[in-house]
C-alpha cells in the first residue's frame, strides 16, 4: 500500500512538472516569435529612416540659395549704412 501512494505521488509530481515545462517551453517560443517579429519592424524602421535623409545634392542647392539669400540681405544692410 506504501509503494502504491508513493508510485502515484511520484506520477503526480511528474505530471504536474511535465505541464509546467510545457508551459515554459511555448513561453519561449511565443517570446523567440515575437522577438523575430519586432526584430523584423526595427529593421523596416531602420531602411525607412535610412531613405529619408537629406541627399547631398539637395543640401547643397539649399545651402547655396540660403547663402544667397543671406547676401541679398547682407547688400541691403549695407545699402541703408550708406545713406544714413
Amino acid at each position: 500500500m506504501d509503494q502504491t501512494i508513493i508510485n502515484w505521488l511520484l506520477g503526480l509530481f511528474g505530471m504536474v512538472i511535465g505541464i509546467l515545462m510545457r508551459s515554459l517551453w511555448q513561453a519561449v517560443r511565443d517570446l523567440q516569435t515575437a522577438d523575430n517579429s519586432l526584430a523584423e519592424k526595427v529593421s523596416a524602421v531602420e531602411v525607412l529612416v535610412a531613405g529619408q535623409y537629406v541627399k547631398r545634392d539637395d543640401f547643397n542647392r539649399f545651402s547655396e540659395a540660403m547663402f544667397r539669400k543671406l547676401d541679398r540681405i547682407e547688400d541691403k544692410l549695407d545699402g541703408k549704412m550708406d545713406k544714413e
